[in-house]
């Protein structure tokens, strides 16, 4: 297995910690080191010189680009390095309010799942089909509409022709002590599998639509397809899916009617920079398998 150089060691102390790996005053050293090398090529240059020395790269095997820039960025923040000044200067663009409604068909709906259509999930895409989704989760769901990066899905739910609700799935929260214990694996094996896991960050049935059992239906439909969707999308497949539940908004009835299982709660608390702060706002923990064997490529042994 390759050795990344941002594994410390107990002779090297560990001096900072990103996306769960830890950098010791070695690895800072060489990653001065590139910089300086390259100082006159840019922060993108670097970046990506640094993915190519550690051989870091995403399930599809494209380099992790965002995530290196993200690094060098949070050590400069540290005092730890000195980057050289961007190229290029930054455009300081309004930010997207949404107030411009777009098209779409906006009727009361009633009855039962029978009165209509197959219920139908569209993978969004195309700039018209994301400003829809981003428009009705920014103006309809309680926390708004979520910036998504790295692997992620959207999906817009349709009955008939109308739209009637949306979905956003994400790559899987780090750290969740109850789903860690009730998957079962170490702390290597999480860092190697968490791709494996997909977050349900978003799931919004829009207010002017009451129809029994839609929820339930959409979040089994939703699963059904996510791991194939995934694989084509990002090279790999999905066996786990996960979300998180407001306790004190929700009761969670649609994941549960959808066999979801509730594995525990958060301890109320978010992670801003490197420190927990504790907020209160505790959620119940949901998880599905998407796969009849899903632990085993979560929890199976690494190779030496």
């Amino acid at each position: 297995m390759y050795c990344s150089p941002l594994m410390g060691s107990l002779a090297d102390p560990i001096v900072f910690r990103h996306r769960g790996r830890d950098l010791t005053t070695a690895d800072i050293a060489r990653i001065q080191a590139t910089i300086v090398a390259h100082y006159e090529r840019g922060r993108t240059f670097i970046g990506v010189r640094l993915c190519e020395q550690w051989d870091w790269r995403q399930s599809n095997g494209q380099y992790k680009a965002f995530a290196a820039r993200d690094l060098l960025l949070r050590l400069q923040r540290a005092g730890l390095v000195e980057l050289p000044a961007p190229q290029r200067t930054k455009v300081n663009r309004p930010r997207q309010n949404y107030e411009q409604k777009p098209l779409f068909i906006q009727t009361r709906l009633t009855g039962t799942l029978a009165d209509y259509p197959a219920v139908r999930l569209q993978s969004v895409q195309g700039a018209v089909e994301h400003y829809l989704w981003d428009y009705l989760l920014a103006h309809h769901h309680y926390l708004g509409r979520p910036t998504l990066v790295g692997e992620h899905l959207k999906q817009l739910v349709f009955l008939g022709e109308q739209v009637v609700g949306c979905l956003g799935w994400a790559s899987a929260a780090w750290k969740i002590g109850p789903r860690d214990q009730y998957i079962g694996w170490s702390l290597e094996q999480r860092r190697a599998r968490l791709s494996l896991l997909a977050n349900n960050v978003r799931f919004l049935v829009l207010p002017w639509v009451r129809v029994p059992s839609l929820a339930s239906c959409v979040l089994g439909l939703s699963v059904r397809g996510l791991s194939g969707l995934w694989q084509q999308r990002y090279g790999h497949a999905v066996v786990l899916a996960e979300t998180f539940v407001d306790s004190a908004r929700f009761a969670g009835t649609c994941y549960r009617a959808a066999n979801w299982q509730c594995v525990g709660q958060t301890q109320g608390s978010a992670k801003r920079g490197h420190v927990y702060h504790h907020h209160g706002n505790v959620k119940r923990i949901y998880l599905y398998p998407l796969t009849r064997h899903w632990r085993e490529p979560l929890t199976a042994g690494l190779m030496p």
